[in-house]
């Protein structure tokens, strides 16, 4: 449980800045979104689903299901923004945060329900 609890927090701790910074359209935020033809309110929209995330994921060691659903969730927008920056033909300096944040929630999802059965 104590696994599960940690991964939990740092993911939350994770989505919850990048996505407050999308929501926010700090600077260096709406750069990344036209480096990769977002608009800052699509990018906005995206840090919404962040957010939703982190606390799906934070409420995830009380309420299994929701976690799960939010690790999910975030799984699969991270896949999109791999996706999103190899077909812009970044390399990996730019994809590698995303590849990382998808295996430490992959990690999470495991952990979460290893633990559940």
């Amino acid at each position: 449980m104590v696994v599960v609890v940690v991964l939990a927090c740092v993911i939350a701790a994770i989505f919850a800045a990048l996505g407050v910074a999308k929501i926010l359209a700090l600077a260096s935020m709406r750069e990344l979104a036209a480096k990769v033809g977002f608009t800052p309110n699509a990018y906005r929209g995206i840090g919404v689903l962040e957010v939703a995330g982190a606390v799906g994921v934070a409420l995830g060691p009380v309420v299994p299901l929701l976690g799960g659903l939010a690790g999910a969730g975030l799984v699969l927008l991270l896949a999109g923004a791999v996706v999103t920056h190899l077909r812009h033909q970044h390399g990996p300096r730019e994809f590698s945060p995303a590849l990382v944040c998808a295996v430490l929630v992959a990690g999470y999802l495991v952990a979460l329900f290893w633990l559940a059965s």
